[in-house]
């Protein structure tokens, strides 16, 4: 069951044998991620054939892996993700669809099934469980606070973050308003949560009672 299929040569016949092991794990695999990934139903089409997709390539460049995994795969990715960026969950599901692809491109179809049924149930279990969520630290949030261009925001707000804030870095500065306005960005940690409304009140004291908004945080937030 864990051996190669393949010998020296492909048949027509090991060659549906691996087409079949790979779509009917492929389909039962994304079916399974569908309940812990939020994404679109194309996407988890497109992950069910993509460990035969990436498994043909590897089967008719077989002497060169290399290539196999850069057509079979890389090709995919920049296509779905060159528009759109990617979740961590989506990307987490394509390595691993490459990773089956490889294997049963190579004719191992049990390593093939294991990996992808595998680490679906591993997922969908560790997904499940609060092991990485820590309630005692606070999450990092995204503050931004539009400000009249003849307010030097220097260390305007100093003593508000410190008395605030846990943590505080400058994520940017952008004009606003035809530039008669200032948008500043600052990634947070609050000391305690649940004074965010006075921390707000505090601040429109200090920006006019301008825009302000604290957001979840993003690595790449837009101004």
């Amino acid at each position: 069951m864990f051996d190669s299929i393949y010998a020296s040569t492909v048949t027509a016949a090991q060659f549906f044998l691996m087409a079949a092991a790979a779509l009917i794990s492929g389909f039962l695999y994304a079916w399974i991620m569908s309940f812990r990934i939020r994404s679109t139903p194309r996407f988890f089409f497109v992950t069910a054939i993509l460990p035969f997709v990436i498994a043909a390539v590897v089967t008719f460049v077989k002497g060169n892996i290399g290539a196999g995994v850069a057509i079979g795969g890389g090709v995919f990715g920049l296509i779905r993700f060159r528009s759109a960026q990617g979740s961590s969950d989506e990307l987490a599901a394509i390595l691993i669809t490459m990773g089956s692809g490889i294997a049963f491109g190579m004719g191992y179809l049990g390593y093939g099934v294991v990996i992808l049924l595998g680490m679906a149930f591993i997922y969908a279990l560790v997904s499940s469980l609060p092991i990485f969520e820590h309630k005692n630290r606070a999450p990092e949030m995204t503050l931004r606070i539009t400000i009249p261009e003849s307010l030097d925001y220097t260390d305007v707000f100093d003593d508000t973050f410190s008395h605030y804030l846990k943590s505080v870095e400058k994520a940017g500065v952008k004009t606003t308003g035809m530039g008669s306005m200032f948008r500043l960005s600052f990634k947070i940690q609050m000391k305690d949560p649940s004074e965010e409304k006075a921390f707000i009140d505090e601040l429109r004291t200090k920006n006019g009672n301008l825009e302000i908004a604290v957001l979840p945080y993003q690595e790449e937030t837009q101004l």
